[in-house]
């Protein structure tokens, strides 16, 4: 049975002629959409500004030869692809690209097993649980650059106290420097940038595994599964939905960790710590050639891009599998 809807109302004609009905400004359907947009207006403000913008100005710049004279001439000439044909071909662009994919990996790595298995730990209830946490947390909770000096001293070849601490046990006797070597410089910033990155890795991890049902362990337990078959056919499965969030985000921030390796070895020593956003903030603030350094910070965001949205795609067909 069809309903018959009412026919819409006549229109209200004056006694000229002319359409008196009020305009469509006054609706309520137009104040509710114009009550919505003035709501959302200041946050589509605020990203156009703060992030819409620089990223625009930050692809304009790397196809200009955009430098500290430009600040006073207001000019910079278009070099179309120039600035990212030097950059490739630099010297240093090879080995700091080297460079950065060995430091996410490892700290990708060893902070999420890490994390994970701090995440595990700390699932079971004992006396202290929350008061561990919390000073696990501290890494996380102190301002990066605090932690750099603290780092920096403790790594210190003469006198810093890990030197010391190995001396006294005999292990090393001769004061490896830490942040000297071209062969140690980029192990020990990633030391750091693991202890940093540790307390996220368990945050999200551990909440991802409050939500999983216990019943589900007592199930397994029941069906005489041991604790390696739950964890690989209950906790994973369970678990990868979070897996793929602290990885995707680990990668895209540890990509462009900059403040660490400043702090500890401003890239060096020979550019043994270098990394595509050190270089690029080396281009871009040390020579002042603001050109070359928006192109390195391009090919990060393009790489950081790349990688978020293969991840995502491979985990989504194994997740439908």
């Amino acid at each position: 049975m069809v309903r018959q809807t009412d026919p819409p109302p006549p229109a209200i004609v004056a006694d000229d002629g002319i359409d008196a009905r009020p305009p469509f400004w006054h609706s309520l359907h137009f104040q509710n959409r114009a009550a919505q947009v003035l709501f959302l207006a200041p946050a589509v403000i605020y990203m156009v500004a703060f992030f819409g913008y620089p990223i625009v100005k930050n692809f304009l710049m790397a196809f200009q030869e955009y430098s500290t004279s430009t600040f006073y001439t207001g000019e910079a000439p278009w070099v179309g692809f120039a600035n990212y044909a030097a950059v490739v071909s630099s010297p240093v662009f090879g080995k700091a690209m080297l460079n950065t994919v060995l430091f996410t990996a490892g700290s990708i790595a060893a902070q999420f097993v890490i994390g994970l298995a701090l995440a595990m730990f700390f699932r079971r209830r004992f006396p202290l649980n929350g008061v561990l946490r919390s000073l696990i947390l501290l890494p996380w909770l102190i301002p990066l650059i605090a932690s750099g000096a603290v780092w920096r001293w403790i790594l210190d070849k003469d006198n810093g106290a890990l030197n010391r601490f190995l001396a006294a046990i005999g292990v090393a006797s001769d004061h490896p420097g830490w942040l000297t070597s071209t062969s140690l410089a980029l192990v020990a910033v990633m030391l750091v940038n693991i202890w940093i990155g540790i307390p996220f890795n368990l945050t999200i991890l551990y909440g991802g595994l409050q939500d999983i049902p216990e019943d589900l362990y007592e199930a397994a337990a029941l069906d005489g599964a041991g604790g390696w078959q739950r964890f690989r056919f209950v906790t994973w499965p369970l678990l990868r939905p979070v897996v793929s969030v602290v990885l995707v985000l680990g990668v895209v921030y540890t990509i462009k960790v900059l403040d660490v390796i400043l702090a500890l070895t401003g890239g060096g020593p020979a550019n043994a710590s270098q990394t595509i956003a050190t270089q690029s903030y080396h281009l871009s603030f040390q020579q002042f050639d603001f050109g070359q350094g928006a192109a390195l910070g391009n090919i990060l965001i393009a790489i950081s891009l790349v990688f978020a949205i293969f991840y995502l795609r491979a985990n989504r067909r194994a997740v439908d599998e």
